[in-house]
């Protein structure tokens, strides 16, 4: 038995001939009795035959199929694939080229949902970079031109739009300086520092340096029960302390009033350090989980949120730790929390 669906052209053509030279030769050899006459027409009608199903098919099918490939491959044919084209390709099946187009058929759907995802994330992305170059500026203009414009020369009015331009002025530089840090980090250009300390003391000196922020908004911080026993890890120390940061603000902006931001440290099995922080706000949904470390990305529920960084930090965050060949991750829960994590390596000895 053979498979008819997966017959090559030399295949389907010698079955052809055989099934016509059959019955041709039995009748010669049943109308004249003469066993070598009939054998000779059988032989002469299957030769026959063969060449013009086969000439047939390469004629009229296969030469159809061959621009397909062409058009597959996209290129000029080299030496090679024009050997391809003249020995392997007719000796595939009709369902084996089949196959081939609809693996070329899938490979470009796939290309094309990759390069229509790129073409929404480059228009998202030129659209939250304006909108938060914007508002700076915006604000600057406003200012300026009010205190141009103003016939109030109450210094102490003065004295307070000059505070509120200044304060947008720094918001745009700190921009510029997160992006050129960015580009660099994206470049590979990053040049880390590494030393062993203890990350626990590290977190502590961050703690005191959001104090300013978090007490206000009586925002409890501290690390987990069972977290305090100091462990050293090994990386570049203030590009640490610059990811931490980055992590505890984030926590506060997107927190409650009288919340928690609380730290765990824990050892792993691979000789890994895995530090998590974790908030009790508004959480994240799962739709916006796999873009939270993109440029100025924001959430649906980020944007009700008053905007005071640069929209860059997570990014930051993200290349800084992957700079250290490190993984950095997201869980969270809408109206539940966040808990950002990432890795270091642990101490090294020597």
């Amino acid at each position: 038995m053979f498979d008819a669906k997966n017959l090559s052209s030399r295949r389907l053509s010698i079955y052809t001939a055989i099934a016509l030279a059959i019955p041709v030769g039995l009748i010669f050899y049943i109308a004249e009795g003469r066993k070598w006459l009939a054998l000779g027409i059988f032989v002469t009608v299957l030769l026959m035959a063969y060449f013009l199903f086969l000439f047939v098919l390469e004629r009229f099918i296969y030469r159809k199929i061959k621009p397909i490939y062409k058009l597959i491959y996209k290129t000029k044919a080299t030496k090679k694939e024009e050997t391809y084209y003249k020995y392997i390709l007719p000796a595939k099946s009709i369902s084996e080229v089949a196959e081939d187009v609809e693996a070329w058929a899938e490979e470009n759907r796939l290309e094309m949902e990759l390069l229509k995802a790129n073409e929404q994330y480059r228009r998202e992305f030129l659209q939250n970079l304006s909108h938060e170059f914007k508002t700076p500026v915006f604000s600057i203009l406003s200012y300026v031109e009010t205190l141009l414009n103003t016939q109030n020369d109450d210094p102490e009015i003065r004295k307070r739009f000059l505070e509120k331009t200044s304060k947008n002025v720094q918001r745009l530089a700190g921009m510029l300086n997160d992006l050129d840090e960015i580009s660099k980090l994206e470049r590979g250009e990053l040049k880390l520092k590494k030393s062993n300390f203890v990350i626990q003391e590290l977190l502590r000196e961050c703690q005191e340096s959001i104090a300013i922020k978090t007490e206000p908004l009586r925002v409890k911080t501290g690390i987990k029960k069972g977290c305090e026993a100091p462990i050293a890890v090994n990386a570049d120390k203030e590009k640490i302390r610059q990811v931490l940061l980055n992590l505890f603000e984030n926590a506060i902006k997107y927190g409650r009033k009288n919340g928690s931001i609380k730290v765990g440290v824990y050892a792993t099995d691979d000789k890994r350090i895995l530090v998590e922080i974790s908030d009790d706000g508004i959480g994240i949904s799962s739709k916006s989980l796999p873009r939270i470390f993109e440029r100025f990305y924001r959430t649906e529920s980020g944007r009700n949120v008053e905007a005071s960084g640069s929209g860059l930090g997570l990014a930051i965050c993200k290349h800084i730790i992957e700079a250290h060949r490190q993984t950095i991750h997201i869980r969270s829960t809408e109206n539940v929390g966040t808990t950002i994590g990432f890795t270091l390596d642990a101490k090294k000895d020597g």
